[in-house]
């Protein structure tokens, strides 16, 4: 995991424009921080989906095409704390679905955290967790003949570009059955009055996110990152869709990071490019979703149409 992190952090700040992966800004103070940025006024995207999974359950259930002789798995890729995902799991739990519930992430702390909390609610449903690459676990459960309901929620897909959406979305694809579905949270796109807030919140809460990363690799790279020195920069197109964070150097300055052994300049006003996170609309969908061996069935809405949980089918 270390040699990965200094490689990835290596390519991405010796590239122009720098980059870093999101994925790194998941550690245990990232873990924590996300829930808070979840649980903002400004961040629009939970409550949304929230809306969708506690007022919406049973469409949510009959577009899965499942019933109560038939057991299944729900295997949900980047599972986080559960919040929305429970009212789901109830509604199965109280009609008797027998189904296993896999919840899959980057983050053994969040999945500690989850299990410990589906056990005190549900002691006697079946949870495996499973910590991990996305793709290989699903490989490890491909061979299984039970029905698969994969669920990529929160967005997530909206942190890849086009062509890498596409790519992911194949690639699940492949790991699936006949039958199996997809579930993706999609952000529509909207007015940037809407959207910028919930990546700029009043509080801090998200460039203490965004900033996160300096800090952690700081500990785990030998790094000397001064936080003083740095910003969160975010900004969002209408056009595009395209909502991006930037970690922005305030002043001309030098970095080392001494696991890897080289330094990093940093121009005042430069920015390293963190995460994306793009918003959706119909066109966006077909492109990502073209010759992917999925067909869309459903789309489901919040009452604001701000957010959209689409169900594909494997065919």
């Amino acid at each position: 995991m270390i040699e990965q992190f200094k490689k990835e952090v290596d390519q991405g700040l010796s590239a122009s424009p720098k980059t870093l992966p999101s994925k790194y800004f998941y550690d245990e103070v990232g873990d924590d921080l996300f829930v808070q940025i979840m649980n903002m006024p400004e961040y629009y995207l939970t409550d949304c989906e929230l809306e969708i999974f506690s007022k919406k359950t049973q469409e949510l259930i009959d577009a899965f095409d499942i019933n109560q002789n038939q057991e299944f798995e729900i295997i949900e890729l980047g599972a986080g704390d559960g919040t929305k995902t429970k009212h789901l799991l109830k509604s199965l739990i109280d009609q008797e679905y027998n189904f296993t519930y896999i919840p899959i992430d980057i983050s053994q702390n969040a999945l500690d955290k989850l299990e410990k909390l589906l056990y005190e609610a549900w002691p006697n449903q079946k949870v495996r967790t499973m910590q991990g690459d996305y793709f290989g676990v699903l490989e490890s459960l491909r061979e299984g003949k039970k029905k698969k309901i994969v669920l990529f929620m929160g967005s997530n897909l909206g942190n890849m570009p086009h062509d890498r959406a596409h790519d992911f979305i194949s690639k699940l694809g492949v790991n699936l059955n006949k039958g199996d579905r997809l579930l993706l949270g999609l952000d529509i796109i909207k007015d940037r009055s809407i959207v910028l807030p919930a990546y700029n919140d009043a509080q801090g809460i998200t460039k203490a996110f965004n900033l996160n990363l300096l800090t952690r690799m700081n500990r785990e790279l030998n790094a000397n990152f001064d936080l003083s020195g740095f910003d969160h920069d975010p900004e969002y197109s209408e056009e595009t869709g395209a909502a991006k964070s930037f970690i922005l150097s305030t002043k001309d300055q030098e970095v080392i990071i001494t696991a890897i052994g080289k330094s990093y300049h940093f121009k005042k006003g430069e920015r390293i490019q963190t995460e994306i996170s793009q918003k959706y609309n119909a066109e966006i969908l077909q492109e990502v979703t073209k010759e992917s061996h999925f067909e869309i069935t459903d789309k489901i809405y919040d009452s604001r149409r701000y957010f959209a949980d689409v169900i594909l089918e494997r065919k």
